[in-house]
Protein backbone atom coordinates (compact mmCIF):
# COMPACT_ATOMS: atom_id res chain seq x y z
CA UNK A 1 0.00 0.00 0.00
CA UNK A 2 2.99 2.44 0.64
CA UNK A 3 5.61 1.74 -2.29
CA UNK A 4 5.68 2.21 -5.70
CA UNK A 5 7.62 -0.70 -6.73
CA UNK A 6 8.16 -4.31 -5.83
CA UNK A 7 11.82 -5.14 -4.68
CA UNK A 8 10.37 -9.02 -3.47
CA UNK A 9 11.11 -11.69 -5.90
CA UNK A 10 10.24 -15.48 -5.58
CA UNK A 11 10.98 -18.86 -7.58
CA UNK A 12 9.98 -22.03 -7.93
CA UNK A 13 12.40 -24.40 -9.32
CA UNK A 14 9.65 -27.63 -9.40
CA UNK A 15 12.23 -30.23 -10.96
CA UNK A 16 14.20 -29.51 -7.44
CA UNK A 17 11.64 -28.97 -5.08
CA UNK A 18 13.41 -25.61 -4.66
CA UNK A 19 11.48 -22.50 -3.74
CA UNK A 20 13.02 -19.21 -2.70
CA UNK A 21 11.30 -15.88 -1.70
CA UNK A 22 13.65 -12.96 -1.78
CA UNK A 23 13.13 -8.87 -0.35
CA UNK A 24 15.15 -6.72 -2.20
CA UNK A 25 17.14 -3.56 -1.15
CA UNK A 26 18.50 -0.54 -2.09
CA UNK A 27 16.11 2.07 -3.73
CA UNK A 28 14.96 2.82 -7.14
CA UNK A 29 15.58 -0.09 -9.12
CA UNK A 30 18.61 -1.50 -7.24
CA UNK A 31 16.39 -3.82 -4.71
CA UNK A 32 14.68 -5.49 -7.20
CA UNK A 33 18.16 -6.38 -9.37
CA UNK A 34 19.52 -7.91 -6.67
CA UNK A 35 16.47 -10.20 -5.32
CA UNK A 36 15.81 -11.18 -8.98
CA UNK A 37 19.75 -11.88 -9.20
CA UNK A 38 19.51 -13.79 -6.22
CA UNK A 39 16.92 -16.26 -7.42
CA UNK A 40 18.20 -16.67 -11.07
CA UNK A 41 21.83 -17.36 -9.58
CA UNK A 42 20.88 -19.70 -7.10
CA UNK A 43 18.43 -21.57 -10.30
CA UNK A 44 21.28 -21.54 -12.69
CA UNK A 45 24.33 -22.79 -9.87
CA UNK A 46 21.09 -25.68 -9.31
CA UNK A 47 21.07 -26.72 -13.20
CA UNK A 48 24.82 -26.34 -13.85
CA UNK A 49 25.71 -28.70 -10.93
CA UNK A 50 23.04 -31.41 -12.09
CA UNK A 51 26.19 -32.37 -13.46
CA UNK A 52 27.79 -34.24 -11.05
CA UNK A 53 31.57 -33.48 -12.51
CA UNK A 54 30.58 -29.79 -12.37
CA UNK A 55 32.77 -27.47 -10.36
CA UNK A 56 31.35 -25.73 -7.68
CA UNK A 57 33.10 -22.38 -7.12
CA UNK A 58 33.13 -22.88 -2.68
CA UNK A 59 34.62 -25.93 -1.13
CA UNK A 60 31.96 -28.09 0.72
CA UNK A 61 31.89 -28.05 4.44
CA UNK A 62 32.00 -31.15 6.09
CA UNK A 63 29.76 -30.40 8.56
CA UNK A 64 27.31 -30.34 6.16
CA UNK A 65 25.59 -32.99 4.33
CA UNK A 66 25.56 -32.87 0.45
CA UNK A 67 22.05 -31.25 0.21
CA UNK A 68 23.22 -28.48 2.67
CA UNK A 69 26.10 -27.57 1.23
CA UNK A 70 24.48 -27.64 -2.58
CA UNK A 71 22.15 -24.96 -1.30
CA UNK A 72 24.58 -22.88 0.75
CA UNK A 73 27.17 -22.45 -2.09
CA UNK A 74 24.29 -21.61 -4.10
CA UNK A 75 23.23 -18.80 -1.70
CA UNK A 76 26.74 -17.47 -1.41
CA UNK A 77 27.51 -17.07 -5.18
CA UNK A 78 24.08 -15.55 -4.97
CA UNK A 79 26.18 -12.95 -2.68
CA UNK A 80 29.09 -12.68 -4.61
CA UNK A 81 27.16 -11.97 -7.57
CA UNK A 82 25.27 -9.13 -6.30
CA UNK A 83 28.36 -7.40 -4.21
CA UNK A 84 30.54 -7.52 -7.60
CA UNK A 85 28.22 -6.39 -9.32
CA UNK A 86 27.19 -3.54 -6.71
CA UNK A 87 31.16 -2.59 -6.93
CA UNK A 88 31.66 -2.69 -10.35
CA UNK A 89 28.15 -0.51 -11.28
CA UNK A 90 27.34 2.96 -9.46
CA UNK A 91 24.00 2.61 -10.03
CA UNK A 92 23.47 -0.43 -8.23
CA UNK A 93 25.87 0.84 -5.26
CA UNK A 94 24.75 -0.59 -2.19
CA UNK A 95 22.15 -3.00 -3.19
CA UNK A 96 21.61 -6.28 -1.58
CA UNK A 97 18.64 -8.69 -0.37
CA UNK A 98 17.40 -11.16 2.00
CA UNK A 99 16.94 -14.49 1.04
CA UNK A 100 15.01 -17.46 2.39
CA UNK A 101 14.67 -20.82 0.40
CA UNK A 102 13.37 -24.01 1.18
CA UNK A 103 14.67 -27.57 -0.06
CA UNK A 104 12.21 -30.39 -0.10
CA UNK A 105 13.89 -34.19 -0.38
CA UNK A 106 12.68 -37.10 0.62
CA UNK A 107 10.91 -36.75 4.33
CA UNK A 108 12.87 -33.31 4.97
CA UNK A 109 12.75 -30.06 4.64
CA UNK A 110 16.11 -28.04 4.59
CA UNK A 111 15.51 -24.23 5.09
CA UNK A 112 18.35 -21.61 4.16
CA UNK A 113 17.98 -18.09 5.05
CA UNK A 114 20.16 -14.48 4.93
CA UNK A 115 18.43 -11.62 6.77
CA UNK A 116 14.49 -11.21 8.07
CA UNK A 117 12.66 -13.27 5.34
CA UNK A 118 11.33 -16.34 7.25
CA UNK A 119 9.48 -20.05 7.36
CA UNK A 120 7.09 -20.98 9.51
CA UNK A 121 5.65 -24.57 10.02
CA UNK A 122 2.31 -24.78 10.32
CA UNK A 123 1.84 -28.53 11.83
CA UNK A 124 -1.88 -29.65 14.02
CA UNK A 125 -2.98 -26.11 15.05
CA UNK A 126 0.31 -25.03 15.64
CA UNK A 127 3.10 -22.56 14.25
CA UNK A 128 6.65 -22.06 15.00
CA UNK A 129 8.63 -20.29 13.43
CA UNK A 130 12.00 -22.08 11.99
CA UNK A 131 14.24 -19.24 11.18
CA UNK A 132 15.64 -16.59 13.34
CA UNK A 133 16.20 -12.31 11.88
CA UNK A 134 19.75 -11.56 11.32
CA UNK A 135 18.11 -8.33 12.72
CA UNK A 136 19.52 -5.74 15.40
CA UNK A 137 16.00 -6.57 17.50
CA UNK A 138 16.87 -10.10 17.67
CA UNK A 139 20.85 -9.72 18.73
CA UNK A 140 19.60 -7.03 21.43
CA UNK A 141 16.73 -9.85 22.44
CA UNK A 142 19.38 -12.53 23.13
CA UNK A 143 21.55 -10.15 25.47
CA UNK A 144 18.62 -9.11 27.54
CA UNK A 145 16.38 -12.02 27.56
CA UNK A 146 13.50 -10.26 29.31
CA UNK A 147 12.24 -7.75 26.75
CA UNK A 148 8.65 -7.25 27.46
CA UNK A 149 6.48 -7.44 24.27
CA UNK A 150 6.32 -3.64 24.73
CA UNK A 151 10.15 -3.08 24.52
CA UNK A 152 10.24 -5.05 20.85
CA UNK A 153 7.25 -2.64 19.51
CA UNK A 154 9.04 0.42 20.73
CA UNK A 155 12.46 -0.66 20.04
CA UNK A 156 13.73 1.84 17.63
CA UNK A 157 15.89 -0.10 14.74
CA UNK A 158 13.69 -3.12 14.78
CA UNK A 159 13.79 -2.73 11.00
CA UNK A 160 18.09 -2.55 10.67
CA UNK A 161 19.24 -6.41 9.90
CA UNK A 162 22.63 -7.40 10.42
CA UNK A 163 23.36 -9.39 7.44
CA UNK A 164 22.29 -9.80 3.75
CA UNK A 165 23.35 -11.12 0.35
CA UNK A 166 25.33 -8.39 -1.37
CA UNK A 167 27.24 -6.34 2.18
CA UNK A 168 30.58 -7.91 2.23
CA UNK A 169 32.25 -10.37 -0.52
CA UNK A 170 31.73 -13.20 1.93
CA UNK A 171 28.13 -14.48 3.83
CA UNK A 172 27.32 -16.79 6.41
CA UNK A 173 24.30 -18.76 5.52
CA UNK A 174 22.19 -20.59 8.10
CA UNK A 175 20.99 -23.81 7.54
CA UNK A 176 18.52 -26.25 9.17
CA UNK A 177 17.13 -29.22 8.10
CA UNK A 178 13.58 -30.47 9.52
CA UNK A 179 11.55 -33.52 9.71
CA UNK A 180 8.12 -33.61 7.78
CA UNK A 181 5.14 -34.82 8.67
CA UNK A 182 2.65 -35.20 6.85
CA UNK A 183 0.02 -32.52 6.82
CA UNK A 184 2.78 -30.08 7.46
CA UNK A 185 2.23 -27.05 6.09
CA UNK A 186 5.64 -23.90 5.48
CA UNK A 187 5.22 -20.30 5.06
CA UNK A 188 8.17 -18.70 3.28
CA UNK A 189 7.79 -14.87 3.40
CA UNK A 190 9.25 -11.22 2.81
CA UNK A 191 8.85 -9.51 6.31
CA UNK A 192 6.02 -7.27 4.00
CA UNK A 193 4.07 -9.87 5.67
CA UNK A 194 5.51 -10.84 9.33
CA UNK A 195 5.82 -7.37 10.04
CA UNK A 196 2.28 -7.01 9.67
CA UNK A 197 0.71 -9.38 11.02
CA UNK A 198 1.17 -11.74 14.25
CA UNK A 199 2.28 -15.45 13.82
CA UNK A 200 -0.96 -16.02 15.73
CA UNK A 201 -2.71 -14.09 12.67
CA UNK A 202 -1.06 -15.67 10.10
CA UNK A 203 -1.77 -19.29 11.74
CA UNK A 204 -5.77 -18.28 12.03
CA UNK A 205 -5.73 -17.81 8.41
CA UNK A 206 -3.84 -20.34 6.44
CA UNK A 207 -5.63 -22.91 8.96
CA UNK A 208 -8.81 -21.74 8.18
CA UNK A 209 -8.77 -21.46 4.33
CA UNK A 210 -9.86 -24.17 2.22
CA UNK A 211 -7.30 -23.74 -0.42
CA UNK A 212 -3.20 -22.26 -0.70
CA UNK A 213 -4.44 -20.24 -2.81
CA UNK A 214 -7.21 -18.54 -1.27
CA UNK A 215 -4.75 -18.67 2.16
CA UNK A 216 -2.16 -16.44 0.58
CA UNK A 217 -4.75 -14.38 -1.10
CA UNK A 218 -6.07 -13.66 2.59
CA UNK A 219 -3.01 -13.65 4.22
CA UNK A 220 -1.78 -10.28 1.14
CA UNK A 221 -5.13 -9.08 2.20
CA UNK A 222 -4.81 -8.72 6.57
CA UNK A 223 -1.26 -7.66 6.07
CA UNK A 224 -2.64 -4.48 3.17
CA UNK A 225 -5.53 -4.07 5.83
CA UNK A 226 -2.62 -3.67 9.18
CA UNK A 227 -0.59 -0.77 7.33
CA UNK A 228 0.25 -2.66 4.10
CA UNK A 229 4.08 -0.83 4.24
CA UNK A 230 6.15 -2.70 2.50
CA UNK A 231 5.70 -5.00 -0.88
CA UNK A 232 4.46 -8.75 0.27
CA UNK A 233 5.35 -12.12 -0.78
CA UNK A 234 4.35 -15.22 0.64
CA UNK A 235 4.95 -18.81 -0.67
CA UNK A 236 2.97 -21.82 1.34
CA UNK A 237 4.05 -25.47 0.63
CA UNK A 238 2.04 -28.11 1.89
CA UNK A 239 3.43 -31.59 2.76
CA UNK A 240 1.56 -34.81 1.88
CA UNK A 241 2.35 -38.32 2.26
CA UNK A 242 -0.58 -38.60 -0.58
Amino acid sequence: MKRTHNEDYFSLIEDEQLFIVADGMGGHASGEVASKMAAETISEFYQRTKDEEATWPFKMDRSLSYLENRLVCGVRLANLRIFETACREIRYKGMGTTIVASLVSGDKVYMGHVGDSRSYRIRKGEITQLTRDHSLLEDYKEAKPDMTEEEERNFPHKNVITRALGMRETVQVDIKSHQIEDGDVYVLCSDGLSGMLSDDKILEIVDGADTLERAVAELTDNANRSGGTDNITTLLLHCSSD
